[in-house]
């Protein structure tokens, strides 16, 4: 099977350039857009990773503290038929653990130090059936939490900026007063730590605390659970579940899903997503772009070849696909090569981000803002093939302008001065 001399043609201008100072120059040009469409294509995929990463790291950790659906009683009341809403749940084929649980807010007090935090009463018999946040409690912390003895389990960060440990005792304000002859007096409650939790998600760890449901029933004077956590079989499918359950329960109740919870956390994610998409897409479109001047220089520089290809029959249409094919070996290279810095650094950020945090001493993501503590990384296909697509396209479009200008050409007018 013979080559088309296109290709070949097309292939020696890629490569060639070292027989003269200007045909190095254009090489050099040439070299230079190949590199620029290689960085763009790689920091693409780079960050699209890393936010994919983020997106999923973050969402993972969430999931191990918060359940997947959650279904409570307006204005906080106490869930009219905990059993029967349990039963019509767990009906549900999707569904597969189903524990009753406490959700308020109170203050924690120990000494002059008080934090606000979110108060969750569960059952620890239950617990494990709707998150894993048992398997983070240290000691077995979870089995400690009997109802009657006021046991609490913390947060690691909020025990550490308490200053408390396992056995220690702290103060619950209740956000309800006691009515007394002297007034409204806060409703305070010792409880003992016996344990802590570390998720990895700054935001539970430093402000959740847990108590026995049957506990938090007698401190905020309830009649019983407030809500019934769900978990479901595919997270990925809540919003759905949630619309089910919502036909199906009865009396009067409020479901909310995971997605919805921290909905403008994961909307502002995805928007910032499509707006790094937008403006790395337009460092590829610069670099690809720079293939017109390449290409323009090439078309004057070889005005005598294009002229003699004519006049041994040569057709415009052929001289055209020369430079075309110029064109999209640079777009091919170039696009290859950033998909392969791109995939090789996405895949090992987590060695690389740590070895610059060392050699500079800083830390790229503190806990406190960024809720998690390492750089994670997430290539997917579905980013990863549009950014090759729309790379070659951009490459092959910048190639038809000065193509079309060489098939243009004159070989009379492009020999009379050579």
């Amino acid at each position: 099977m013979q080559i088309p001399y296109e290709l070949i043609l097309g292939w020696r201008y890629t490569r060639a350039g070292r027989a003269t100072r200007r045909n190095g120059f254009i090489s050099f040009i040439s070299g230079v857009s190949m590199l620029g469409i290689a960085l763009g294509v790689a920091a693409l995929i780079i960050v699209l990773s890393v936010m994919n990463g983020f997106q999923k790291e973050v969402r993972d950790r969430m999931l191990g503290v918060v359940s997947h659906i959650e279904i409570f009683a307006p204005n906080g009341a106490a869930l009219p038929d905990v059993d029967l809403t349990l039963r019509e749940a767990r009906a549900n084929p999707q569904v597969v653990g189903a524990a009753p649980f406490i959700g308020t807010q109170a203050l924690l007090a120990r000494g002059e130090d008080m934090k606000g935090t979110i108060v969750r009463g569960i059952d620890p018999a239950r617990e494990p059936e709707v998150t894993d946040l048992a398997a983070t409690l240290k000691n077995g912390a979870l089995s400690r939490l009997v109802a009657g003895e006021f046991g609490i389990v913390l947060g690691v960060d909020l025990a550490r900026a308490m200053g408390v440990r396992e056995g220690d005792n702290v103060t619950l304000v209740a956000p309800s007063g006691q009515v007394t002859p002297a007034g409204v007096v806060p409703r305070l409650k010792q409880m003992t730590v016996v344990g802590t939790f570390d998720s990895g998600h700054y935001e539970y760890d430093a402000g959740l605390v847990m108590m026995h449901v049957d506990d938090a029933a007698r401190i905020f004077r309830l009649e019983g659970p407030t809500g019934i956590r769900l978990k479901i079989r595919d997270l990925h499918q809540a919003r759905e579940v949630a619309g089910q359950l919502a036909r199906s329960l009865s009396g009067d109740l409020l479901i909310r899903d995971w997605t919805r919870q921290n909905r403008n956390w994961f909307a502002a994610v995805q928007l910032e997503k499509r707006m790094m998409f937008i403006i790395l897409t337009l460092i590829v479109a610069v670099a690809a772009f720079n293939l017109v001047s390449t290409l323009v220089m090439t078309v004057t520089d070889k005005r005598a070849d294009i002229a003699i290809l004519r006049t041994l029959g040569a057709s415009p249409k052929s001289i055209m696909g020369v430079f075309m094919v110029q064109g999209a070996m640079v777009g091919v290279i170039g696009t290859l090569a950033g998909l392969l810095l791109g995939l090789g650094v996405a895949f090992n950020i987590d060695v690389i981000v740590p070895a610059l945090e060392h050699l500079f001493h800083a830390s790229f993501l503190p806990q406190d803002i960024y809720l998690i503590s390492r750089m994670p990384s997430d290539p997917q296909s579905s980013d990863i093939v549009p950014i090759a697509i729309i790379s070659l396209v951009l490459a092959f479009a910048a190639t038809i302008y000065p193509s079309w200008r060489a098939s243009r050409v004159n070989p009379a007018e492009a020999l009379r001065y050579e």
